[in-house]
């Protein structure tokens, strides 16, 4: 629904990238209401793994949000050259993790999580991006939900092939919901494939509710042991068989990330046909 430029703030002598709103989307209330949010969402945030907004304007009709240039690639820019080698691959599991813990821990469920909205810098850094659908959960009050996961016009908030479950059937959800979608993110990553991405929409939307993934340790024969549990965890159907804290989880991925002991200039995992 925008376009990002790439541009410099002449005051403060640094290039930042400038999102502005589509013009066919420039007339419609929801799409506003969704700019502002990424953009109120994301400024919420204080975590050097989730981009840093600047600035929310309207300069001559045109709305834009000023944020942190990020230099680097998409997670799905990554995938387009296969998997990503496991111990890159959990590092910008792990930092993602993190910094939906820290989004979580105040409320915010970012209901949009994809290889298209994470971006790697060179020195391998990851930013999670694009806020646009996030919802405000009430952190006080324990049985709140953010259940508008169907728009006024009756579309599925989300991208399929990587929403989960509650949001596939309009279900209330919370941070929980986030988990499914970073489980997916993170199978995709190791493997090279998606995981419940089928043939048509329809599919995919039953994939998704009903059927399991390939084992990931199928296609990853070196992978340890507790990484499956915990991409197995993320995608269990029930949001109860789910981390009851996102914390637990950055916790979890950090602990495999920090053990691995194989030497830096080595592969840690080899990637073969499914058994």
């Amino acid at each position: 629904m925008g376009e990002v430029y790439r541009a410099r703030d002449t005051r403060l002598g640094r290039e930042v990238a400038i999102k502005t709103i589509s013009r066919q989307h420039h007339s419609h209330a929801e799409a506003l209401t969704r700019f502002e949010t990424e953009a109120r969402s994301a400024s919420a945030l204080n975590h050097p793994n989730i981009v840093t907004i600047y600035e929310l304007g309207c300069v001559e009709d045109t709305h834009f949000i000023a944020m942190e240039l990020v230099r680097g690639e998409t997670v799905r820019g990554l995938l387009a050259l296969g998997p990503i080698p496991f111990r890159k691959a959990i590092g910008i599991g792990a930092q993602v993790a993190d910094a939906l813990a820290g989004a979580h821990e105040i409320g915010i469920v970012h209901r949009d999580l994809k290889p298209d909205n994470l971006m790697v810098s060179a020195d391998g850094a990851a930013k999670v991006l694009d806020f646009g659908l996030a919802k405000l959960l009430a952190v006080e009050n324990p049985e709140a939900d953010a259940s508008t996961s169907i728009s006024r016009d009756g579309a599925i908030m989300g991208t399929l092939g990587y929403m989960s479950p509650e949001q596939a059937n309009g279900s209330k959800l919370d941070f929980r919901s986030d988990q499914f979608s970073f489980g997916s993110v993170l199978y995709e990553m190791v493997t090279g494939v998606p995981a419940f991405q089928k043939q048509t929409a329809a599919e995919t939307m039953v994939a998704i509710l009903r059927d399991e993934p390939e084992r990931v340790g199928s296609r990853m024969l070196q992978a340890p042991a507790p990484f499956i549990w915990i991409v197995e965890r993320c995608l269990a159907k029930d949001p109860n068989q789910r981390y009851a804290s996102t914390q637990d989880l950055a916790r979890d991925l950090a602990a495999v990330r920090d053990r691995l002991d194989y030497p830096s200039d080595e592969p840690v995992c080899t990637y073969g046909p499914s058994f």
